[in-house]
């Protein structure tokens, strides 16, 4: 089990960033970019921003990111955005990417948020289950994509 399910402390970054080298090894090295301090602090003083971490044998071993987004329909509600959804390979199949958004959900309700969404990339039935597992419902709207 892991010890700990909560929000990532300002001083973990590393850690978050070793994980996101997983997420998309192509990616450039975040560490490398000059502005990284200064977004970093950006983030952390955002209050609609939320990194929930799970550690385990004290390390981060699975993260994603909640955005809170303001809202004028739905009651003046906001909903919830999940994107970065990773755990890392060795710690897989345990629960922990589901604590992880769990507690992203729990977030949101606390925020009064209307609805959660994410979008994965994954086409793999395995990761398909594991979002439907978690309690999100595929199908129900299309997603669209723009790169820039």
């Amino acid at each position: 089990m892991p010890e700990e399910v909560r929000l990532i402390r300002p001083e973990e970054l590393d850690q978050l960033l070793e994980l996101y080298r997983l997420l998309h090894p192509t990616d450039p090295d975040a560490r490398e970019n000059p502005g990284l301090p200064q977004l970093w602090e950006e983030i952390i003083a955002d209050k609609n921003l939320f990194y929930p971490v799970v550690v385990a044998d004290g390390k981060i071993v699975s993260s994603c990111t909640l955005a809170i987004v303001k809202n004028l329909t739905r009651g003046l509600r906001p909903y919830g955005l999940i994107e970065n959804v990773i755990t890392h390979p060795d710690y897989r199949k345990r629960g922990y990417g589901t604590m992880a958004l769990h507690k992203a959900v729990d977030i949101a309700r606390e925020h009064n948020c209307y609805k959660v969404m994410l979008l994965t990339g994954h086409k793999d039935e395995a990761t398909l289950n594991f979002y439907d597992r978690a309690g999100f419902v595929r199908g129900e709207k299309t997603g669209y994509i723009l790169h820039l």
